[in-house]
Order: C-alpha cells, then sequence, then structure tokens
C-alpha cells in the first residue's frame, strides 16, 4: 500500500509543472504572462454577438491580465422588449474602490431573451473593465441591430437563459424611448411564462456552467457519479479483461489489499492519463487527440495486447530469439503484477484505449477549460470523472482473488479465456483503422476460435445433460460466427448487403452527403436555406466508437429518421485531421467526436441544439423536434 500511495503521490507532484508548462499547451493558457502594453478595449473585451430566433446570445472574451465588472453590465432597447437576462456568476475581486466585486476573466457568454422586436430594431449593451494593477476603462457601449420578432414568438429564450445559472438576475432594461419602469415589469411578468417554452440548453454547457459557477466539491461529486454511469459504456469495456488477465495471471497467492492495491495501480495510470489527454485536446485542439488515434499507434497497441495475450496462452516457450522471449517474459512479468510501476503503465494505455471517447461529461469539463483556462479545476473534473470509470474495475479487480477458483486445470482454462479477451482488445484497436469487411472478419474468425476452443474443453467435461446443453448452444454460436464472417465477405463482393452496415454504407444508407471543407460547408447550407430546411452536420472519424454507435443505434431508429427526412444531412470525415479538417473543427470549436451541429431554416448555426457524445433514439428525436418545425 505504501508503494501504492508513493506511486500517486509522486504522479501527482509530476503534473504540478505539466499542468502550468507552456511547451505543452503553448501561450492559449499562460496566465502570468502580462500585457507589455495597455490593450484598446475591443482587443481587451472583444464583443460579438449572434441572434437565434428570440435570443441574443452575447460574448466577450477577455485577454490575460484584464476583467470585466458584473454589476456594471447594462441593457437598453430601442424598439424592442426584453425578457430575461441571466448573468452568469463571476469570480470573486476585492476592488481598492468599489469593495468586493464579482468580475469575469477570459470568457464569458450572456443569453438575453426577446419578447418582441422590430425589424432593425437595437439593443444596447454597456460594459466596463479594467487592466489588473493598472487602470479601468469608462464604460463603454455597442449596440446591437436586432431582427423582427412577433410578439406572440417572444416566449422562448427566457426560460434558458434564467436556468442558464442559479444566481440569475434581471439586468437593467431602460429602454430608448419609455421609463425603465416599465420594461423592467414587462421583464419579471414574463419570467413564468418563458418556462413552459424552454430552448434546449446542452448537457455538455450546463456541465460547463457547473464548474463556474457552483461549489467545487458538489460539482466533482456529479462528476464522479457521471464517472460511474460512463463505466458501463464501450470505451471502458475493453479494460475489464486487462485488469482481469492482471488479477488472473497474479494467481492463487493473490490477498485481497495486494489485488486492491494492482487494481488502483491501474486505475490511477488510466485516470491520471485520461485527464492529462482531455487537458490537451482542450489547450491545444482535437489533432492532438487524432494522433493518438494513427494507425501507427494503434497497431503498436494491438500488437502490445495480442503479446500479452500470448502470455495467458503459455505460448512464450515457442521457437523465438532468446532476447525477444526475456523482453517477452519481462513485459509478462509485470503484467502479472510483477511491481506497481508496470500494472501502472498498463493503466496509462488503458487510458489512451478510453480517449477517442467523448461524453457530455467530458466535453462539458473540455469546454470549461477552453473557454476559462482553469486547468487545475478542469483537470479535477476530469480526475474525479475518470475514478467513477474506474470505480467498477476496482471492485472487480479487488474481488478478483475471492472469485479465481481452486488451483488446477480450471486455472489455466480461465487465463486461456482472458487471453482472447486480450485479443478482442487488440481487435477493437485495429477496428479503429480497418472498418468494413476487414474488421468483420476478424471479429468472425475470433467467434470461431474462441467457439471452438470451448467446445473442445466441453467435450472433456463429464457427460450429462448439461454437457448436451452448453454443445448445443455452442454449436450455435459457431454457425453465427462463421455465418457473420461470411456474409461481410459476400456483401463485399457484391452478393448481398454486409448484415451490420458497416462505415462504408451507412453514409448512403441514411442519406449523408459528404463534405470536406468549410467552404463545402458553405454552399450547402446556402443551398438548403433556398429551399427552407435546417442541416445537420455529422463530424464522424473512424477511430471515434461513439460515431458508430450513431450510426448502428441512433440513425436506423425509425422515429429519428422521420426527423432526418426533412433535414439536409451532411457529414464530414476528420479521421485524417489534415489542414482541411482541422480548419473545419476550430472553426466550429470542436472539442471532441461525435460533435453533431445543427443550422436552421436561414442557415444560422443553432448551438443550443449542438450533440456532443452519443445520444440514444428517444433522446434524439425529442432533441431533433427543436430543429424540425
Amino acid at each position: 500500500m505504501k508503494k501504492l500511495l508513493s506511486l500517486i503521490f509522486t504522479s501527482l507532484l509530476l503534473l504540478t509543472p505539466l499542468a502550468h508548462s507552456e511547451g505543452v499547451f503553448g501561450n492559449k493558457f499562460d496566465f502570468m504572462k502580462s500585457e507589455p502594453e495597455l490593450m484598446p478595449v475591443d482587443q481587451a473585451f472583444a464583443f460579438d454577438f449572434k441572434q437565434e430566433g428570440n435570443q441574443v446570445k452575447l460574448n466577450w472574451v477577455i485577454a490575460d491580465g484584464y476583467y470585466m465588472y458584473r454589476d456594471k453590465l447594462k441593457f437598453s432597447v430601442n424598439g424592442a422588449e426584453l425578457g430575461t437576462v441571466a448573468l452568469p456568476k463571476g469570480k470573486p475581486h476585492q476592488d481598492e474602490y468599489f469593495g468586493e466585486q464579482e468580475v469575469y476573466y477570459t470568457y464569458v457568454d450572456i443569453p438575453v431573451a426577446l419578447k418582441q422586436a422590430d425589424d432593425n430594431a437595437t439593443l444596447t449593451v454597456t460594459f466596463m473593465g479594467c487592466a489588473e494593477g493598472k487602470l479601468c476603462y469608462p464604460p463603454t457601449k455597442r449596440d446591437v441591430v436586432l431582427k423582427a420578432i412577433a410578439a406572440n414568438d417572444g416566449l422562448i429564450a427566457g426560460a434558458e437563459a434564467s436556468e442558464s445559472t442559479a444566481a440569475a438576475e434581471p439586468a437593467s432594461t431602460e429602454s430608448a424611448s419609455t421609463e425603465s419602469a416599465s420594461t423592467e415589469s414587462a421583464s419579471n411578468e414574463s419570467s413564468t411564462a418563458d418556462k413552459a417554452n424552454t430552448q434546449p440548453i446542452t448537457q455538455q454547457d450546463t456541465l460547463s456552467q457547473m464548474l463556474s459557477n457552483d461549489s467545487l466539491i458538489w460539482t466533482l461529486v456529479i462528476f464522479f457519479g457521471l464517472g460511474v454511469g460512463l463505466a458501463l459504456t464501450p470505451c471502458v469495456f475493453p479494460m475489464y479483461p486487462i485488469l482481469s488477465g492482471i488479477i488472473v495471471g497474479q494467481g492463487q497467492k493473490l490477498s485481497t489489499a495486494k489485488a486492491f492495491t494492482l487494481s488502483m495501480a491501474y486505475v490511477q495510470g488510466m485516470a491520471i492519463t485520461y485527464s492529462i489527454l482531455g487537458l490537451v485536446v482542450a489547450s491545444a485542439g482535437l489533432k492532438y487527440q487524432a494522433a493518438l488515434q494513427h494507425p501507427a499507434v494503434l497497431v503498436v497497441l494491438a500488437i502490445l495486447f495480442f503479446v500479452l495475450s500470448l502470455s495467458m496462452f503459455g505460448l512464450y516457450d515457442l521457437k523465438l530469439p532468446s532476447s525477444w522471449q526475456e523482453k517477452m517474459n519481462s513485459v509478462s512479468n509485470n503484467q502479472k503484477g510483477g511491481n506497481l510501476v508496470g500494472v501502472f503503465l498498463m493503466g496509462v494505455i488503458s487510458g489512451l484505449v478510453a480517449s477517442p471517447c467523448t461524453t457530455a461529461p467530458l466535453s462539458g469539463a473540455l469546454v470549461y477549460v477552453a473557454q476559462t483556462g482553469d486547468l487545475l479545476q478542469g483537470f479535477l473534473a476530469l480526475y474525479v470523472l475518470s475514478m467513477g470509470m474506474g470505480l467498477p474495475l476496482l471492485i472487480i479487480g479487488t474481488s478478483g482473488g475471492k472469485l479465481l477458483p481452486r488451483a488446477g486445470a480450471w486455472m489455466d482454462i480461465i487465463k486461456t479465456v482472458f487471453g482472447f479477451l486480450l485479443i478482442a482488445v487488440s481487435i477493437v484497436m485495429l477496428g479503429r483503422i480497418w472498418t468494413g469487411v476487414v474488421s468483420d472478419v476478424l471479429w468472425s474468425l475470433w467467434g470461431v476460435s474462441f467457439t471452438g476452443y470451448l467446445m473442445h474443453q466441453n467435450k472433456l467435461s463429464p457427460f450429462n445433460w448439461k454437457q448436451t446443453v452448453r454443445s448445443v448452444l455452442l454449436t450455435l454460436t459457431l454457425l453465427a460466427s462463421f455465418s457473420y464472417g461470411f456474409q461481410a465477405v459476400m456483401g463485399h463482393l457484391g452478393f448481398n448487403h454486409n448484415p451490420v452496415g458497416t462505415a462504408a454504407t451507412t453514409e448512403e444508407a441514411h442519406g449523408f452527403k459528404r463534405i470536406k471543407s468549410i467552404e463545402d460547408l458553405d454552399q450547402e447550407i446556402a443551398a438548403a436555406a433556398a429551399q427552407g430546411k435546417p442541416v445537420m452536420l455529422d463530424l464522424y472519424a473512424d477511430w471515434c466508437v461513439a460515431c458508430k454507435e450513431f450510426e448502428a443505434i441512433t440513425f436506423k431508429d425509425a422515429d429519428v429518421l422521420a426527423r432526418m427526412n426533412k433535414i439536409v444531412l451532411l457529414q464530414a470525415d476528420v479521421t485524417k485531421s489534415d489542414k482541411v479538417d482541422v480548419a473545419l473543427l476550430e472553426k466550429y470549436n470542436v472539442l471532441g467526436l461525435p460533435t453533431l451541429l445543427m443550422f436552421n431554416e436561414q442557415g444560422e448555426q443553432r448551438e443550443d441544439l449542438r450533440v456532443t457524445g452519443f445520444m440514444g433514439p428517444k433522446d434524439f428525436a425529442a432533441h431533433l423536434d427543436h430543429l424540425v418545425k
């Protein structure tokens, strides 16, 4: 146990300078760097806005070393009527002149609800900020020209604004043509009615706001619980046979304490790696995540797990060069738990296995890091999320010693079974490169081999009705495995359809049109807008596990298809992550896959409808109802 605690403590010490390293994360989040001179107000507080239906999203990108006052934000309208304005919580700041204040650093996004607006009406925004330790800028005004909104359509955006933060409060709503009291009264009257017509807030945005606004301890508890839920997803499944193989490889002398120590070392390796990779992606872009899914990396991982499976089969004594055999024995000893460092490194590799999986909790933490640059809190959120994912692994690993049978022939059978499971992990890795018929044939061969081994062991058992039942079931499984591969090959040759609908055919089956560049996307959006149709862009990569879940499960659902038939469907394959792919991802601030972008009939992006991470058919159909009218 002392060795384990030392390992964890040393790992965290190594992470401290890494989190502040400019070499890893570049200058994007270099908080300690001071500005050589004062910036113009438009550079220090870069203001932008976007109107989406009944809501105007105001945002400021705030330069390093600058901050903006929360209570100095004012809003007034001319030719329009405001609904609720929700101001997110700021960071506490002790001001020399104003006392205790709430201020915004780095970035702030404020949704403003509109009840009604004439065409070319204006929303005037007043804000004020300072340069740390230098001076404060005078109040600055910016005018936002609004699109027309009918009065009976103005009850949608207010609820989204009011629910975005628990501390939301109505802003000043003085109108240029009326007294402020009447505007404020109308704003307050709408707060209840607005809640009935809420536009969806994406789950990742909610979690990102939670990190910004809520108690850190409570937020970490929630992220831990979300991690436990993610433990039952395909992202984590490959880790179970890996850890189980480590426990089985230890043999009968494994105590509960040692099983827990090995499991904790493994989970720590996974959690720390997963968290660091998350920070890298949030800080440096998705291309680094894609680099980890390069075919060369995946092939190396596949070979590693295959070599480890050989240790479970007891095949290291084949005619191999002695130097190779020594290296394999060394790997085998580490895999068997000979030392905590070896098990920890296996956890690190497993963190790479899980890295391409993007979920709403992960995206929420990444969005928070990308917007605020708070690497420490972002790392803590990712770490407890990973530990939640690792909780079932800890339970299985710790109880593994209790579940093992007594020494004997059964022990060899179990080790062989886990050898097959480790080969399955290798196929998962290769499946991210060789989609379609190659992947299907590999799984078919694996199924035939594994079932054949079980049939052989079944014949060695005493003849009785149980053996007969097992023989029938295994025979059916063998036929199904062979049929799976046979149909895949025949489908590839054009004799019939692939039974599983591989990535090569799903695009055509679901009506997606492939695009590549930003220019391609703009052309398709313009063409769809001319027809009055919304657009959905599916950002896809071969290494994205949840992307394949969307294709195999969600996109095949009848209710989902009924709604997708009313939408122009586009797909961008960013597997190669070349310059064109990166430009597209960066334009829309995509931090992970799968990501689905939605555009309304006017060609405007509905950021509130963005989907990041897998979503089941029922929820996705309801989600599309907000896009399809």
